[in-house]
């Protein structure tokens, strides 16, 4: 199991700049891998960044930013076309900075919630099967594999539980589209957090690991023990990644709904959070 950190919980967006800083500091932190967001296509050059991030000896993740104009079954064709294409870009930007693992909610905007009867969630998840299991072989083409994350009901009405995100794994039925699980978001929406790790079972590709307020691990009430149990049922030994917000970037903090300091700094975050994670699950 490696333990790493998401850039978000110091800077938005990330630039190459941010990052040529960023990464070295993470690796003295004794992190073993860091996520990168990739919220502008512009924003960073993936093949510098592939050095930077060999050169701190860190492996690699990305993260989506699925904002308005990216949503795979919006009623709009050419919104969905357009997240598809961003999808696509940051396919080709994680074979580029030399990782794997594409993690985050690959379907739907973040934010947007709205009301379904049954046979309207059934066309949605039709059209959703349909973009990623053509997204899961473009991203098989090139060494990636996305990990899709259900997020809490604030933040998605569509995907919320890990029962639900494994009925559209196993329907798009490819080895390049699996599960990432937030504890975060699971700690709102699933009565048991170990028991859905063990019903994601194999397809669990990813963990994003953070306390009920999104603070440091160990810092609130999830119930780490019953995470590391499941986990360790499941012989899982992917990245396990700290992801927060820093609160001194508006715009994300608002987004994230980040109204108050989470710990005494970004760093104190990093440190805490993986010394917690580490003597717990590894």
């Amino acid at each position: 199991m490696k333990f790493g950190i998401n850039t978000w919980v110091w800077v938005s967006p990330l630039t190459t700049g941010r990052l040529e800083t960023l990464a070295p500091h993470i690796a003295e932190l004794g992190f073993d891998w860091i996520e990168l967001p990739l919220e502008g296509t512009e924003d960073i050059d993936y093949g510098r960044a592939a050095e930077i991030v060999r050169d701190s000896s860190l492996d690699v993740s990305a993260c989506v930013a699925m904002g308005p104009d990216r949503d795979l079954i919006h009623p709009d064709a050419s919104i969905r076309e357009n997240g598809m294409a961003y999808v696509r870009d940051c396919i080709e930007a994680v074979q580029t900075i030399g990782g794997t693992n594409l993690v985050g909610p690959i379907y739907a905007t973040v934010g947007r919630t709205w009301q379904q009867a049954a046979e309207e969630r059934a066309h949605d998840l039709d059209i959703l099967v349909s973009n990623l299991r053509a997204l899961a072989e473009y991203a098989g083409d090139r060494g990636v594999v996305m990990g899709i994350e259900p997020l809490n009901r604030f933040e998605t009405s569509f995907i919320n539980l890990a029962e639900q995100v494994i009925e559209v794994v196993d329907r798009v039925d490819h080895p390049s589209c699996r599960i990432m699980l937030d504890t975060f978001h699971m700690n709102i929406e699933e009565k048991s957090l170990g028991n859905a790790i063990r019903a994601a079972g194999p397809r669990l590709c990813h963990v994003h690991a953070c306390e009920n307020d999104r603070g440091a691990p160990g810092s609130g009430n999830v119930d780490w023990g019953g995470v590391a149990q499941a986990l360790n049922d499941i012989q899982y030994d992917g990245p396990v990644v700290i992801e927060s917000f820093t609160p001194d970037v508006k715009s994300i903090a608002r987004a994230a709904a980040i109204w108050r300091p989470l710990a005494d700094s970004s760093d104190a975050l990093a440190v805490e959070g993986q010394a917690f994670l580490r003597k717990q699950l590894a």
